[in-house]
């Protein structure tokens, strides 16, 4: 199967060959682009060297890349997922990876740790009231800095010779320029992206865990009739 996957272009990588390892070949569409902040980056990596964060999470790839590289300490540090644990670990950083690939779970996950404790959170210009309610209702303080915006490209997603889109955001889905065929499989690659979906009359027909190799498991399993 050929699948059609809503990436920024610096994050596809890999992608290829983790589509290739089910039995796919995939291609990068890009509803979305990114535009870097460095002055807030810069005012971010300052405020870690100076201590004022028990904790960094980071809530995907990208402020990995763009921050782990610029710090030379850092307190606790918490990532989504095993890719972007994999990116920090790259500038000798060491994080703990959330038992699941949804924000929501921060919380949970460190319990009553965070109470009196304050978080630095490197993220995109995206609104996430949940976070941040969950971590001041339970006791925490946070320091969100958006250090990138997420832009529309404005460009029709080429979908033509795409047997699947998968859709790995919500932000992906909603801004995206495509046209549906009946022909076309439609993925999710969360439950927070397929409720969005459904919102916009596109209910998916598979929905993966959060990561992409979970969703690629969960196209086999549909393929499979399981």
């Amino acid at each position: 199967m050929k699948i059609a996957i809503t990436r920024l272009e610096n994050k596809a990588e890999g992608d290829r060959a983790l589509c290739a390892s089910y039995g796919h070949d995939c291609s990068t569409v890009s509803p979305l682009r990114s535009e870097i902040r460095a002055e807030r980056v810069a005012a971010f990596v300052d405020a870690v060297h100076r201590d004022e964060f028990d904790c960094l999470f980071f809530t995907s790839a990208l402020p990995a890349m763009i921050v782990a590289p610029r710090l030379t300490r850092w307190p606790r540090v918490i990532a989504i997922g095993p890719k972007t644990a994999e990116i920090l670990g790259e500038s000798g950083i060491e994080a703990e990876v959330l038992p699941a690939y949804y924000s929501r779970d921060f919380v949970p996950y460190l319990g009553d740790w965070l109470r009196g404790r304050t978080v630095g959170i490197p993220r995109a210009d995206v609104p996430n009231p949940g976070l941040l309610g969950g971590i001041t209702a339970a006791g925490g303080k946070y320091h969100e800095e958006r250090i990138y915006a997420l832009v529309p490209t404005g460009t029709e997603l080429t979908l033509d010779d795409a047997d699947a889109v998968l859709f790995t955001s919500a932000m992906s889905y909603r801004e995206a320029r495509w046209q549906p065929r009946d022909d076309l499989l439609l993925i999710a690659i969360g439950d927070v992206t397929g409720d969005a979906m459904r919102a916009g009359g596109h209910p998916p027909a598979v929905v993966g865990d959060g990561s992409l190799a979970g969703t690629l498991e969960a196209v086999n399993r549909y393929q499979e009739g399981v």
